[in-house]
């Protein structure tokens, strides 16, 4: 994905972006219960998944976790730049999908950020990171007491939306939205020029105006929408 186009993701709010996505028919794309842990940072990057299944006593052999061989692991060891790493925990937080250690280690590799509607272990420490993270909930225990990590960058849910790796993956303080990567570059276009407008159109509620010809805007209204982003292109 263009990195211009996912800088400008960075400047767009979720809600904004599910506007225009639903203008384009799609009306399931923001995840519920997928909670920020740092309201202050944005996300954006593409995604790279791993899905959990429920575990089971047969399919996680007793001793420490081999890092050559866990899925959680792989996936840790495979994020780069850019990436996203959404996770598919069934909405399940009884456990933890990962904690503090393997977050600082994906911050390391350059992702993006970190996406589960499972929960997170060492919470207070991975809010220390600069690095958006978003999940369902906190929980003490590790991943394996409920979960077994079973594929890597294949299709999944999370929060109720369907991520295919590659999609865009935008968070701000609100949570997050999963964008179609096809339909990426139109939807953050046309989100970034709808938020310049709302920015417009907010100063002058501020200001006094009532919201008759303003919110939505009339063509006067639009026009001067036009001069004030004309004047504030040229700073």
């Amino acid at each position: 994905m263009a990195p211009e186009i996912v800088e400008l993701a960075r400047r767009v709010s979720t809600a904004t972006l599910t506007s225009q996505l639903q203008k384009r028919g799609f009306g399931n794309t923001f995840m519920h219960g997928v909670l920020p842990l740092r309201a202050d940072l944005r996300l954006a990057g593409q995604a790279f998944t791993l899905r959990y299944i429920p575990g089971r006593e047969d399919l996680e052999p007793p001793g420490e976790t081999d890092n050559r061989t866990s899925k959680q692991r792989l996936a840790v060891e495979s994020v780069g730049p850019g990436d996203v790493l959404v996770i598919d925990a069934r909405g399940d937080v009884r456990a933890a999908t990962l904690g503090g250690i393997l977050a600082a280690r994906i911050l390391q590799r350059g992702a993006a950020g970190i996406v589960t509607d499972g929960a997170f272990r060492d919470t207070p420490a991975i809010r220390m990171l600069d690095l958006p993270t978003y999940a369902g909930g906190q929980s003490a225990y590790v991943s394996t007491k409920v979960h077994h990590p079973q594929d890597i960058n294949v299709p999944i849910g999370c929060g109720g939306v369907a991520v295919l790796p590659g999609d865009l993956i935008v968070g701000d303080g609100e949570g997050v939205v999963g964008i179609p990567r096809a339909i990426a570059e139109e939807v953050v276009e046309a989100a970034f020029e709808q938020d310049q407008r709302e920015e417009f159109i907010l100063s002058k509620v501020l200001e006094g105006s009532s919201i008759l010809g303003v919110y939505p805007p009339d063509e006067q209204t639009l026009r001067q929408y036009e001069d004030w982003k004309r004047n504030a292109a040229r700073g």
